[in-house]
């Protein structure tokens, strides 16, 4: 008899997903190109399940029944394309491949094109939530041939996370929708998770608290709604974890230098080429990149010393002032990530209903918390809100928080703590805010040097102004001033009185 759905890769991924399929009722083929891989996922894991074991790609086609439905699990870029490649001479007219991957959207775009142009149909389908949630549910984003959706439907609906509104899976568009929705999740992910690192940064080198401490503050904001999470779950619980070795807190023994795959930095890429501010995901990328300077950094903290003034503040408002900080902070980060979809959606045809988008979001997936909730309603009351800022609930949470936003980061400059990304997200609100930026000069600037153009706010049309000219007609109606500041010897560091102040609510 048939097989009900085929997955190609075997890496973690791969038998997760396989196996999670195979759980829901669909019996599963599988191949991987290590005959080993095989045998011993066939010896293990899919031991007494309804999984066949096949070794050619040609005995792997003919196992399933059509239309047939094959999840690709192979590396991203060339390796997805080669087995397409390998692939198309054995299918027949709608059968259906989906890649599973962590694709570019671009190339995603790209397949989806030239499979229906073959009479195929293709699905970039974003998966996450790790390991965990590929066997036990994930948070699903297809996106591609909509007739394919069609079919895969009942499977993915039941193999997703579910939460009190369905299953986290929907279609999200055409072409390369669903790896693009991925991407900025994943974008979201990187700054959700570096504004976690400069929260516990904060806590533990200005407030001072200790490992245990530090375990019980992340579980207590755990249990509250602005920050319930998935990854302040898990901070919570890499603060109980002591090295078997050292009986030290294990965190403190891992290298300060993070890696990363790429996501985050495609994130960056296409919000720049799109011209869409996300600077709290930008500062988290730059941080993991000024992370790896790890020598350079060991040298230089030798030579740019910085006497830190002591804490004398109240720790429990300096706790909950950082609470506020995180909060607001995170809200600034999804506002920036929502806002990409939007304008994404608008330039590359994709229809996004960001509703949806928050919701399959609310579970499996890495990013999921207590509050996107309240972000599926920002938009389901408000489908076409530009910025979740402007959200009524998230405008005056923010608005009833910024003080002891301000004062943390304040307390950060003052003790030579770098947070870049809460920094970058008070930036963001303090200039989505304003009603008139600095960059009339800039517009100035642009014009003097290169006869760029500007426009005016009195007057209709566009207006080039001969700068030099008219400054030197200028020069002689202006009289030398008086200096407003004196020049005066730079006091040195031992000179300046440095108080600390407490953050209060």
């Amino acid at each position: 008899m048939a097989q009900s759905f085929g997955v190609i890769g075997l890496a973690v991924m791969g038998e997760n997903l396989a196996l999670n399929v195979e759980r829901n009722g669909f019996p599963v083929s599988v191949y991987n190109r290590s005959r080993e891989k095989t045998d011993a996922f066939m010896a293990q894991r899919a031991g007494g399940k309804n999984v066949q074991a096949t070794y050619t790609i040609e005995e792997f086609v003919a196992s399933l029944e059509r239309p047939r439905k094959i999840l690709i699990m192979v590396k991203a870029g060339a390796p997805v394309d080669a087995m397409i490649e390998q692939l198309k001479p054995l299918l027949d007219e709608g059968d259906i491949l989906i890649d599973g991957g962590n694709s570019l959207f671009t190339d995603t775009a790209r397949r989806a094109r030239e499979l229906e142009a073959a009479k195929f149909t293709f699905i970039g389908m974003g998966v996450s939530g790790g390991e965990e949630g590929a066997l036990n549910g994930p948070s699903l984003m297809p996106g591609g041939t909509r007739t394919a959706y069609e079919y895969l439907e009942p499977i993915l609906t039941k193999i997703a996370a579910q939460v009190d509104d369905g299953a986290c899976v929907t279609y999200i568009g055409p072409g390369g929708a669903g790896h693009y929705v991925k991407m900025v999740h994943n974008g979201i992910e990187y700054g959700d998770m570096q504004l976690i690192a400069e929260a516990y940064d904060l806590l533990k080198n200005v407030g001072g608290l200790t490992q245990d401490e530090l375990h019980q503050v992340f579980m207590e904001w755990n249990e509250t709604p602005e920050l319930n999470s998935y990854l302040i779950e898990i901070t919570a619980d890499i603060f109980k974890v002591f090295d078997p070795d050292t009986q030290k807190p294990l965190v403190e023994l891992i290298l300060d230098a993070a890696g990363q795959k790429g996501t985050g930095r495609w994130t960056v890429t296409d919000a720049l080429e799109l011209g869409v501010a996300i600077p709290t995901i930008i500062a988290a990328v730059n941080a993991r990149i000024m992370s790896s300077y790890k020598t350079e950094r060991m040298e230089a903290s030798q030579q740019l010393s910085y006497e830190s003034p002591k804490f004398e503040g109240d720790r429990k408002t300096f706790i909950d002032a950082v609470r506020d900080a995180l909060y607001c902070s995170k809200i600034c980060s999804y506002a920036q990530g929502m806002a990409l979809l939007n304008v994404a959606s608008q330039n590359y045809g994709y229809e996004l209903n960001l509703a949806e988008c928050a919701r399959i979001w609310k579970g499996g997936c890495i990013i999921r918390a207590g509050f996107l909730g309240k972000i599926q309603h920002a938009f389901i009351e408000n489908p076409t809100l530009p910025n979740l800022l402007l959200a009524p609930e998230f405008r005056q949470t923010i608005l009833d928080r910024q003080s002891a936003w301000r004062e943390v980061i304040m307390a950060a400059a003052r003790h030579g703590i770098a947070v870049p990304a809460f920094s970058a997200s008070l930036d963001y609100f303090d200039s989505y805010r304003r009603d008139r930026l600095p960059q009339n000069l800039t517009q100035a600037q642009r014009d003097y040097f290169g006869a760029h153009t500007y426009l005016r706010t009195d007057k209709e049309g566009v207006f080039h102004t001969e700068w030099t000219a008219l400054a030197q007609e200028s020069a002689s109606s202006f009289s030398t001033p008086q200096k407003l500041v004196a020049d005066q010897p730079r006091p040195s560091a031992g000179d300046v009185e440095i108080k600390e102040v407490q953050t209060n609510r």
